[in-house]
């Protein structure tokens, strides 16, 4: 009787041994094929002072598309917007000696306390990539929002509510160039800091816009 059960039990260890090999395949199938669809590891140096890293193929894309160099547009809007810049403030320069308003005495200000650093910081950014600084200078026709050279005279010559009248609308009219170039070098250009520079300019400029239009 014991003789008789042992070839059973050996058949059964027999199919319990090949059941646990098929088991192993098919999680060795499945590892690979996860391994696979991942695609091939990336390694990427570290920093000075830091280990490499090991990425995979889609990280390695990604980390090949955040390259910022600049381009033309980059290029372009820095050197046009510190001619822009410049204009605003020979306007905000007349505002405390001919504005009638102590509220256009006080955007005048504000606009020149902010739009002095920024053509240094443009013209420092210029130096670092460009090699230069303010660059070549461009007819102001090619800049939306400038005031021409009649309007300029105008400006100059008039006094009390007559130049608050014609500087809001100039430089309302200034602000919504300067915000046309900001919004076009956002969609063509390629550095991450020209664009934080031109989401400033967008910011900054329509709140001064609301302020202007509300004082007209």
């Amino acid at each position: 009787m014991l003789a008789g059960h042992a070839p059973r039990t050996s058949l059964v260890v027999a199919s319990l041994a090949v059941a646990a090999l098929a088991l192993a395949g098919c999680d060795s199938g499945s590892d690979t094929k996860s391994a696979s669809a991942g695609g091939p590891s990336v390694i990427a140096p570290g920093k000075p002072g830091e280990a490499a890293e090991t990425l995979s193929a889609k990280e390695a894309d990604e980390r090949r598309s955040d390259d910022d160099t600049p381009n033309a547009a980059d290029l372009a809007y820095a050197r046009m917007m510190i001619t822009h810049h410049i204009q605003a403030l020979r306007m905000t320069e007349l505002a405390p000696d001919r504005a009638e308003s102590g509220a256009v005495r006080r955007i005048a200000g504000r606009i020149a306390a902010a739009q002095g650093p920024e053509i240094a910081t443009m013209k420092s950014w210029l130096k670092a990539h460009d090699g230069a600084g303010a660059g070549p200078g461009h007819d102001h026709a090619d800049m939306p929002g400038m005031a021409t050279k009649a309007q300029l005279a105008e400006l100059r010559a008039a006094d009390g509510r007559a130049f608050d009248r014609l500087f809001l609308r100039l430089m309302i009219s200034h602000h919504d160039g300067a915000i046309t170039m900001a919004t076009d070098v956002k969609a063509q250009g390629n550095n991450i800091q020209i664009e934080e520079m031109a989401d400033d300019v967008i910011a900054q400029q329509t709140s001064e816009i609301s302020r202007m239009r509300a004082m007209s």
